[in-house]
């Protein structure tokens, strides 16, 4: 599972109004068991992910930030046959730059170990409120 690059969210982030909420939708699939380097941590990914996001939970809450939805998915009904996931979270910023903050900050980075040893698969996808 490849991480985007800073160059890339902010290429993406950069056409995307300044003066409003965005709103992350991520799609997460689990490991069975973590990924990390070191062995002394071994778990489930499931349990990696709660790690991540309770380390994360300060960094999210010190630039404005709050999940405002988080689910176990049951399935797709519109989506590819393989494309499953385990949980599914929605994350409120006050802005894109808000959330180029926070992943900016040095104590966010230092957390990214457990998700990055509890995800098999992800999409992030960053949304803003229309009319429509």
């Amino acid at each position: 599972m490849a991480a985007p690059t800073q160059e890339d969210l902010k290429k993406i982030l950069q056409e995307t109004p300044k003066d409003q909420p965005v709103v992350m939708l991520n799609l997460l699939r689990f490991r069975d068991r973590a990924e990390y380097q070191d062995a002394s941590e071994a778990c489930s990914g499931r349990d990696a992910y709660k790690r991540y996001m309770k380390e994360a939970a300060a960094c999210v809450k010190a630039v404005g930030a709050e999940v405002i939805w988080s689910g176990r998915s049951v399935g797709s009904l519109i989506a590819p046959p393989e494309e499953t996931w385990d949980q599914v979270l929605l994350v409120r910023y006050p802005s894109t730059d808000a959330f180029l903050t926070m992943i900016e900050d040095p104590d966010y980075k230092g957390v990214l170990k457990h998700r990055t040893a509890a995800l098999e698969d992800s999409r992030l996808v960053a949304n803003v409120e229309s009319g429509v």
